[in-house]
């Protein structure tokens, strides 16, 4: 089972193995606060695409065919299968940092991680 959750958010025993998927850390988070068990900023969207983007709704659409396209690389991919294998037997919280909880990279991942789990 995937979730998806603010960083910011308070961490829950429930959240199971926690994951980080921002290429930066998010401002003001300590990561004793955080409680992370990974950090996979190889899943995270390129500097460029996050730069274009600007967390822009109205690009949301594209932002998100271009992510998919990023996460169609070989690293991205086994990065992603891992976490598919994960998901499959434990509960697993995509942590991010926006603010925005309906147009941000989890969202696209958690997507792609459900798909996969489906097949």
């Amino acid at each position: 089972m995937v979730h998806i959750k603010r960083i910011y958010s308070e961490p829950d025993p429930q959240d199971g193995i926690r994951i980080l998927v921002d290429r930066i850390w998010p401002r003001g988070c300590t990561k004793e606060r955080a409680r992370l068990n990974d950090w996979q900023k190889e899943l995270a969207p390129s500097t460029a695409l996050r730069t274009w983007f600007g967390h822009d709704p109205r690009k949301w659409k594209e932002f998100r065919s271009r992510y998919l396209a990023e996460l169609a690389q070989p690293a991205q991919r086994r990065a992603i299968e891992e976490l598919v294998a994960l998901a499959r037997s434990q509960t697993l919280t995509l942590l991010f940092g926006s603010s925005d909880v309906k147009h941000n990279q989890a969202v696209v991942l958690k997507e792609l991680i459900d798909r996969a789990e489906r097949e």
